[in-house]
């Protein structure tokens, strides 16, 4: 072939596909090039029956797998979960907390769950602060971090109201994979190595001190050394797979009135703990009102607290005044909005967020517009926050925080049922403490209690500490939208608001919205007692432009470039004129969306 000829092949091709053959500069970056779409992402998955997005695949294949075989939303969600649980216990699993929004075709409601738990009620605060000695805050690790685990009767509250199969059905795949083994996944093994690194270190400082973990997560090498299972290798919890039977056949009552309230009894007692089988009988997970603001005609909707949901909400309320669009995706302008507006929003947080039975929270203040208007006008383009301060909303009308390891999944069915639920052990793993035999790990939610007293979210028994993990739910013109959520400790009011600016003022598709370059600040006062010192920390991943990072630090930001902390992102979005779902999952973990 002549050389003119495969030059104008060469041409043609590159007209046939869009892509001009000089648009194209090797960057040496090892990826390959796309098509069409943005290069930064791969492309959504479309469905017209039912699809389900989550943060590791096999427990996806199990949501569809269940609608298939006659399951809801609901039912393909409780499964899905009992599956993360046991192949991602890194972030989540049935001894940590859970909530969620189900959007129900038949009534076209949204309706809110919150199933976190409570501190034990024969711990006081005198008691707790003499545990503690000279910390004034509560460990990671221990007895003392344990409250009830409230994700089970999450699952028996949604089945009860939504459910069509049984929850021996719905449970099944969990404990199969529990019994004859799933193999790791990338990103879950490096957390899970991680976890690992953590126990043995406070084990030996002393603050860890039993190892049943050790039984339950960790496989034994071909030197004999125990050791966190790799990327690939096959990992069993025939425990699990008892304990997860056991509520199968006898539902909630088995895990907070039966043979598994009575184990927990038994070994918190034996190891000195406090939470005991009256605090497992007395929980009860709650039905909550959503609350919801509307932004460019799409209406939002968070769960109240105790989790901070609605400061996406407050971030939003302010943001709406500024015209994103023109500022422009990820510019200087556009990133200095959005972190002035998380600096006053967390500073309200730190202050009025916490359980709404133990504190007056002016919810309706804090996303009046009125009260919006008043933070908003604290904010200036040439200048950044320093220490702003919580605002006075009824006058108008920490570190820890910042982390957390959660699991964020999202199901439809063919009727429309839509459910979006978030779930967690808090802090990596969670306290360190597996109960005898049940191949579960307690969560260490209760290390998000402030000891100050006065604070709205000090400690005290029977209550439930502030919280980080929040579902997420979106309708327009009055129809429901979009799914989603965005998992990762502080990162979350932030990321929901990104994925909302990304669709609505820039008319990014649901994975386009989730892959694109985010920010994260860090450094705000926290309900824990954290003060802000400062302006705290502009985190950027490394899409974002380096003329924008020079002009932000220019401005007077503190700019990092880091991978890792961006969170976890899940959605699922509904074409109400094509009748499909279109799914999108988060490109930094190992999740996908399944559909059929």
């Amino acid at each position: 072939m002549s050389s003119r000829i495969s030059t104008t092949l060469v041409l043609i091709v590159a007209i046939l596909v869009g892509v001009p053959s000089s648009a194209l500069a090797q960057n040496g970056d090892g990826g390959g090039d796309r098509l069409t779409g943005a290069s930064f992402a791969r492309s959504p998955v479309v469905a017209p029956n039912g699809i389900a997005a989550t943060s590791q695949p096999l427990a996806s294949q199990v949501a569809v797998d269940v609608m298939k075989q006659g399951g809801n939303a609901v039912d393909a969600a409780i499964a899905a979960n009992a599956v993360l649980g046991l192949v991602e216990p890194t972030g989540n699993g049935i001894g940590g907390d859970l909530y969620a929004i189900v959007y129900d075709p038949e009534t076209d409601e949204v309706y809110g769950l919150n199933a976190s738990g409570r501190s034990p009620q024969n711990l006081s605060y005198d008691e707790l602060k003499d545990e503690l000695g000279d910390r004034d805050e509560i460990p990671l690790v221990g007895t003392l971090p344990v409250s009830v685990p409230g994700t089970v009767s999450g699952w028996d509250k949604l089945h009860e109201r939504f459910g069509e199969r049984s929850m021996a059905d719905n449970l099944a795949p969990a404990i199969q994979y529990a019994r004859d083994g799933f193999p790791l996944s990338q990103v879950i093994a490096y957390y899970w190595a991680s976890n690992i690194r953590a126990f043995e270190y406070y084990e030996e400082q002393g603050t860890l001190m039993d190892d049943n973990w050790r039984d339950t997560y960790l496989i034994e090498g071909e030197d004999g050394e125990m050791r966190a299972p790799k990327e690939g290798e096959m990992f069993r919890n025939p425990d699990l797979a008892s304990t997860l039977e056991m509520i199968a056949e006898n539902g909630a009552d088995a895990f907070y009135e039966g043979e598994i309230a009575q184990t927990i009894d038994a070994y918190m007692e034996r190891i000195g703990g406090h939470l005991t089988a009256q605090d497992l009988a007395d929980h009860t997970a709650d039905w909550v009102e959503p609350e919801s603001v509307t932004y460019r005609g799409v209406e939002v909707f968070e769960l109240p607290p105790n989790g901070q949901g609605i400061a996406a909400l407050q971030m939003l309320q302010i943001l709406e005044a500024y015209d994103l669009e023109d500022m422009g995706h990820n510019s200087t302008d556009y990133l200095h909005v959005q972190t002035e507006a998380k600096k006053l929003v967390f500073e309200d947080r730190a202050r009025f967020y916490a359980d709404p039975d133990f504190a007056d929270i002016p919810i309706d203040e804090l996303l009046s517009e009125e009260y919006a208007a008043e933070r908003r006008s604290m904010i200036k383009m040439d200048g950044v926050l320093s220490e702003p301060g919580h605002g006075e909303p009824r006058a108008v009308v920490s570190e820890r925080l910042e982390e957390g390891d959660t699991i964020y999944m999202t199901v439809a069915d063919k009727n429309g049922m839509m459910v979006s639920l978030i779930q967690s052990n808090y802090a990596g793993m969670g306290s360190g403490l597996v109960p005898d035999g049940l191949g579960f790990m307690l969560q260490d939610r209760g290390a998000l209690f402030t000891m100050e007293k006065g604070h709205p979210n000090v400690y005290e028994p029977g209550k439930r500490p502030f919280h980080t993990i929040i579902p997420a739910f979106a309708k327009k013109d009055g129809k429901p939208w979009l799914s989603f959520g965005v998992m990762g400790g502080a990162m979350q009011p932030q990321g929901h608001v990104q994925v909302i600016c990304n669709m609505v003022d820039f008319g990014m598709n649901v994975q386009e919205a989730g892959d694109a370059a985010r920010y994260r600040h860090r450094g705000s006062t926290s309900p824990t007692g954290e003060v802000m010192e400062g302006r705290g920390t502009l985190h950027l991943e490394s899409g974002v432009s380096q003329n924008v990072v020079n002009a932000l630090r220019g401005r007077g930001h503190a700019v990092e470039i880091d991978a890792g902390g961006y969170g976890g992102y899940q959605a699922i979005m509904w074409d109400p004129e094509e009748g499909v779902y279109w799914g999108g999952t988060e490109m930094r973990k190992d999740g996908t969306v399944a559909g059929y």
